[in-house]
């Protein structure tokens, strides 16, 4: 699909899930990790808001994202809208008054990424609880030092992709970005693929060597 498409739904996705999700629930409940959700993501913690598809979810309310703001999606919902200040430099670089652009079909193909990934991470380690971080928008858990992922698209990629990412790089084939290994997701029921990737790449950081420039 149109990759434009993608980046601005993507960018909105994270301007919500940064200013009207983590935020208040920062500054209401002292978190701002938040969770894959059916058709979408949700805070973990006071207030109970949840971006499904092309909506957003709060007390029996559907208010859709498409040509509005989160300044007015926060009045409209009477909470406090605006990142977690002080706690990151990076974000969605979206302002309370830019006007969302939110496409039906880019939003479907982004949050059914982020469900795949969730699936497959929850079977990879079920002991670990996958979180979606508003900072860079990316869904993961660490497992001995290996970073397991997934992104709905940034400036690595325009399209969703799963990560696996050792603390100290790896050399090999399977490593194909700098961080580590990626895997394009295309499809909303890739889960299986998605956890064969994680599995392999376990395998692969267990027995690949070290980058000599991390060497020591």
């Amino acid at each position: 699909m149109d990759t434009t498409a993608l980046e601005t739904t993507r960018r909105s996705l994270h301007a919500v899930a940064e200013l009207l999700l983590a935020g208040p629930q920062y500054r209401q409940s002292g978190t701002i990790r938040l969770r894959v959700h059916a058709d979408g993501f949700a805070t973990l913690a006071a207030p109970e808001l949840l971006a499904q598809g092309t909506h957003l979810v709060a007390g029996g309310r559907r208010l859709p994202l498409d040509g509005t703001t989160c300044a007015a999606l926060a009045a409209e919902l009477g909470i406090e809208g605006g990142g977690p200040a002080g706690l990151y430099q990076d974000g969605s670089g979206v302002g309370m008054d830019e006007e969302l652009s939110v496409d039906p079909t880019a939003a479907a193909r982004l949050v059914g990424a982020f469900a795949s990934g969730d699936a497959a991470l929850r079977r990879f380690a079920p002991d670990q609880q996958p979180v979606l971080w508003p900072e860079h928008f990316d869904l993961g858990i660490s497992v001995d030092s290996v970073n397991y992922g997934v992104s709905p698209g940034d400036g690595f990629s325009p399209e969703p992709y799963a990560y696996v990412g050792p603390w100290t790089r790896r050399v090999g084939g399977f490593w194909n970005a700098s961080f580590g290994a990626t895997r394009p997701i295309r499809r909303p029921d890739d889960a299986a693929e998605v956890l064969a990737f994680f599995t392999e790449g376990r395998d692969r950081a267990a027995a690949d060597p070290v980058s000599a420039e991390d060497e020591g």
